[in-house]
């Protein structure tokens, strides 16, 4: 079953990282994705610009904004493509992002290709 893991964290302080901060989680991560990409589980995974660097539709009235749709605490600043037996498993992937990268929340999505050939 194909899962979105969508990372949510405080973009403020994420982005105020030094490169050696950023370098060590994204290093610890690594380590995770190399088991996951492994078994043949993990599928694409993006790492999102800043909110500032976003533009939004707002559907209803055709309106273009800068920024994010919402305004939250935390913003959306990735997300993987998981393919997994369920959402137990995705969990275990979450758990071991977790100990890798604590802060923030991630969110398991099942999804449903509405245009697989794309």
């Amino acid at each position: 079953m194909l899962y979105a893991l969508l990372c949510y964290n405080n973009e403020a302080e994420v982005f105020s990282w030094t490169k050696e901060q950023d370098d060590a989680v994204m290093a610890k991560l690594n380590v995770v994705h190399e088991k996951w990409e492994k078994a043949g589980k993990l599928k694409p995974s993006l790492r999102l610009l800043p909110t500032s660097a976003a533009t939004t539709l707002r559907k209803k009235d055709d309106v273009v904004l800068d920024g994010p749709y919402a305004e939250t605490k935390e913003q959306l600043l990735g997300f993987y493509i998981i393919d997994v037996s369920g959402l137990e498993e995705g969990l275990a992937f979450a758990r071991e992002l977790t100990a890798a990268n604590p802060g923030g929340a991630y969110e398991l999505r099942p999804i449903m290709l509405y245009n697989p050939g794309a």
